[in-house]
């Protein structure tokens, strides 16, 4: 068993692996998998994941921010790196310099971005509904001209569904309705005599919810780590994919509690019968949210469940481990993952929290210890 220092992140490269041939095999041969480690990776550590995916056979990787895509190219990261979020025309010379590709937002960003002595990639994104970045749908003779600018050289033409993830009829109508608007316009850029670069509509819900899509690339983000945002949300399609990431931590003292008194912050939980209780070397400045105290969420001690009790603090929890016999300090207590036979999986530490999987495992703090495991190595950062 491999054991951390306080609280620690397992991180199991070759289930990232398997993930990653499964969701290239749904897309198919000729659709390329976008690899999006933003967000440090989701939690999970953008520079290992964005090495290890290469050497499985990713070729582009998409990221939130210029600074985030700079550190991919710094780590010596090749293939196409794919900015989704907006960066300032100030910068156009290190895009150009790290060979990196840049959203276009709208068409004064276009305009803006073009003015430079060499041309920069850029991916075109169109706004076809959900109105947060890209250029509307229904501006014809602007996105037509976001071509015809010399020092742009569009790569790549692309949307984002906002409600990819429901399957309520609602919810289908307008993402089909986002499709349409999409397609339309590339329909009109040919008609001009346009030659339409690769697009892309799909992120891990609109491959596994609209799998008859056929673009150019497919954008996999949450998917790529094994889970999905929520169990709440049927999905069309189901893929055998296998968690990457375990949270793990110590118990770090035992005592007995009674009758009337009352544990932690606030005084909120209240004793009624005496109880064994545990200190976890975990809190919510490690990413545990505070919204699963008293008795929201559970954890996982010798395979078995026990409850969280009193306020999820800062650098510690605590949890109700009467049913434990001879609990010793340093032992190991799974907060995300699998003991035994037992298993508490991301989604439900999400659902129970009131939050996604995107954000919960995204706010995993950097005083974790994160351990990557291999069938031949143990590497530790």
């Amino acid at each position: 068993m491999v054991l951390g220092e306080r609280a620690w992140l397992e991180l199991n490269l070759n289930h990232l692996k398997h993930n990653f041939k499964v969701l290239q095999k749904a897309s198919g041969n000729q659709t390329k998998v976008m690899a999006v480690v933003k967000a440090n990776g989701y939690g999970h550590g953008m520079i290992e994941i964005a090495e290890h995916l290469s050497k499985a056979g990713a070729e582009a990787f998409a990221v939130a921010t210029i600074d985030e895509a700079i550190s991919l190219r710094q780590h010596n990261v090749t293939g196409e790196i794919l900015i989704l979020g907006y960066t300032s025309p100030a910068r156009r010379e290190t895009i150009r310099m790290y060979d990196l590709t840049q959203t276009i937002v709208d068409h004064d960003h276009a305009k803006r971005l073009a003015q430079g002595n060499q041309p920069i990639k850029v991916h075109l994104k169109i706004d076809t509904g959900m109105h947060r970045l890209g250029e509307r749908y229904d501006h014809i003779s602007e996105i037509t001209t976001i071509f015809s600018y010399h020092n742009l050289a569009v790569t790549g033409i692309y949307t984002h569904l906002s409600v990819s993830d429901s399957l309520e009829y609602r919810h289908v109508d307008f993402s089909n309705q986002q499709i349409k608007r999409f397609y339309t316009i590339i329909n009109k850029l040919e008609q001009t005599g346009l030659s339409c670069p690769p697009t892309h509509i799909q992120s891990s819900y609109g491959l596994l919810n609209y799998p008859e899509l056929s673009c150019d690339i497919v954008r996999i983000g949450i998917a790529l780590y094994g889970v999905l945002s929520t169990a709440l949300e049927p999905t069309r399609s189901s893929l055998a994919l296998k968690p990457v990431l375990a949270l793990k931590a110590k118990v770090i003292a035992v005592r007995s509690v009674y009758p009337g008194e009352e544990v932690g912050y606030g005084r909120s939980y209240l004793v009624k019968q005496k109880m064994k209780i545990a200190t976890i070397s975990i809190g919510y400045a490690d990413g545990f949210p505070r919204a699963l105290s008293n008795q929201a969420a559970y954890v996982l001690i010798r395979g078995k469940r026990v409850p969280v009790i009193g306020r999820v603090c800062m650098d510690q929890l605590t949890v109700d481990v009467s049913t434990l016999a001879n609990l010793q300090p340093d032992e190991v207590v799974t907060l995300i993952g699998s003991d035994g036979h037992e298993v508490v999986r991301a989604e439900e530490v999400a659902d129970l929290a009131g939050t996604i999987t995107n954000e919960l495992l995204s706010r995993l703090g950097e005083r974790l210890e994160r351990i990557y495991v291999t069938e031949k190595r143990v590497v530790v950062v």
